[in-house]
């Protein structure tokens, strides 16, 4: 970093990656540090510069202090153990050390102490909610919505002539005849554990998993304008029961509220979709299946008089983005339920169901909202001619 880069920052001020300390002596309070920059995005630890953006002027001596500090707290103050870099900057008054921070890869990283801090603007907080940090478990891989234990739901709720059927259609087995006890094939199908049904089991296979996991669920209303209002829809409905349940109810939900156009057919025809049936079948499943379910909220559907908005809990897992989901790139957030969509629900996985809708109609809108936790697809309506 040269003296200009640096000055920049100094007279833009602390930020979400950038944190000024004046010295550090004390080993804890740097881990703390350390651990909040690689459990956010990483940043930049500039030690030699005053809250004020004055310069210390530190010397050589303090340089060979602090690379070592650095090093005992990330490796022995930190964990799992971090790797930061760092830079000595001569200025005109005094040594800088600039600490560059990664973005941790094995996120959740702790201090000595077992506490969890996240960046929080130009400070740092304390992690203390249970959602906040499962999903930082799940971000790492370690724990997966859709495994964790749905509380009160058993193998009594199954929905048993249902699953009986699915077990008939796609494995040629009849459950009558098994020899294995019920409870243990839901085990060995990843669907239970110690006699509770997981997320997944309960959504896929029960027969009113909404009255356990009432968030769970999708909400849809349609509006006659362009904005929501609370007093005035033109429809609305909660989508609740199993997953297909759920997927048939909020498609049954649009296709009667979307507009037909004649196109070129004759006056008997049903004419054809605004929009094609497939771009909510893809998307609708991909809500269903990709959402958070470390959120307790449910996936609401809006409809506008311009646009259909579908809004899934939690934003896009780890390093996906906007443009790497268009090419068809994907993250596996709930393997359990991906492993059992394609049996299910029209899912083909891959990445390839964003591909496909914007393949049948391109004009959809993406949105990524990581400050509210919310991934959002806009299909924007055409414009339907005015009687005259």
């Amino acid at each position: 970093m040269d003296i200009a880069t640096l000055q920049a920052i100094v007279d833009r001020g602390e930020d979400g990656q950038h944190q000024f300390k004046s010295d550090v002596s004390n080993i804890n309070a740097l881990a703390a540090e350390i651990v909040a920059f690689s459990n956010s995005v990483g940043g930049i630890i500039l030690i030699g510069i005053n809250d004020d953006g004055s310069f210390t002027g530190l010397n050589r001596e303090d340089m060979g202090r602090l690379n070592q500090l650095v090093s005992n707290a990330a490796s022995q103050s930190v964990r799992p153990p971090v790797n930061p870099q760092t830079e000595n900057i001569a200025t005109p008054n005094g040594l800088v050390m600039a600490v560059q921070i990664p973005q941790g890869i094995s996120k959740p990283y702790m201090d000595n102490n077992g506490l969890i801090w996240v960046k929080s603007g130009a400070d740092k907080r304390k992690v203390t909610a249970r959602e906040e940090i499962q999903r930082m478990y799940q971000s790492a891989g370690l724990l997966h919505g859709d495994e964790i234990p749905a509380k009160g739901l058993t193998v009594n709720d199954l929905d048993k002539d249902y699953f009986a059927g699915f077990l008939q259609k796609h494995f040629n087995t009849d459950v009558n005849t098994l020899d294995v006890p019920l409870p243990t094939l839901l085990e060995n199908m990843n669907l239970m554990r110690d006699g509770t049904l997981n997320v997944a089991g309960a959504l896929l296979f029960t027969r009113n998993p909404s009255f356990y996991l009432p968030t769970f669920v999708l909400k849809a209303i349609a509006f006659p304008g362009n904005t929501i209002d609370v007093n005035t829809y033109l429809d609305s409905q909660d989508m609740s029961g199993k997953l297909l349940d759920v997927f048939q109810q909020t498609l049954s939900f649009v296709m009667r509220n979307l507009h037909h156009v004649q196109a070129g057919q004759n006056v008997n025809s049903l004419g054809e979709l605004e929009i094609p049936r497939v771009v909510f079948e893809e998307l609708i499943t991909n809500a269903l299946i990709h959402r958070d379910y470390f959120v307790s909220a449910t996936i609401r559907l809006f409809i506008f008089k311009d646009r259909i908005e579908i809004i899934s809990p939690g934003h896009l897992p780890n390093n996906l983005t906007i443009t790497k989901i268009k090419l068809g790139n994907s993250n596996i957030r709930n393997p359990i339920l991906v492993s059992f969509a394609s049996r299910i629900l029209p899912y083909r996985g891959l990445g390839s169901g964003i591909v496909r809708a914007l393949s049948a109609y391109p004009d959809i809108e993406f949105v990524d909202d990581r400050e509210n936790n919310l991934f959002k697809a806009i299909i924007k309506r055409p414009p339907f001619p005015a009687l005259p």
